[in-house]
């Protein structure tokens, strides 16, 4: 089954369109790279992707554990390599405070979102950076 079509605009400019749900997502390329930058680009998309994975996969290790889980804020920072252009280091500030967690729960839903399946996806040529508040 086709998970998403994407229709290029112009302009340095996609429209990706999630076949079963049809919600859409519009990407342009960025300031540094002859873009207007007035969207996510693709790489913003991949990156901000792995903190979306995590917190999904926390949230179910939270609901599997019966641990509360009703508060979650990540913050992405992307960060470009050259030669080839590439995502070279992602850093994700993850705010999970106002859940109650002991030290322990937290450990264990950290660990869980660290094993999602987009960091499993990423390569070891990417950095990632974490913190955690919880």
């Amino acid at each position: 089954m086709i998970t998403a079509t994407v229709e290029y605009l112009g302009s340095l400019r996609t429209k990706c369109t999630h076949v079963q749900s049809g919600m859409e997502i519009v990407t342009d390329a960025p300031l540094d790279n002859n873009g207007k930058g007035e969207a996510f680009s693709p790489t913003d998309l991949a990156a901000t992707a792995y903190a979306s994975c995590m917190l999904t996969i926390i949230g179910i290790f939270c609901e599997a554990n019966g641990l509360n889980f009703n508060q979650a804020k990540a913050s992405v920072e992307k960060v470009m390599g050259s030669n080839p252009r590439r995502i070279s280091k992602v850093v994700i500030d993850m705010d999970l405070s106002g859940n109650n967690w002991s030290d322990s729960e937290a450990e264990k839903a950290i660990r869980a979102g660290k094993n999602c399946p987009v960091a499993k996806t990423f390569s070891e040529g990417v950095e990632i950076e974490f913190s955690f508040s919880y």
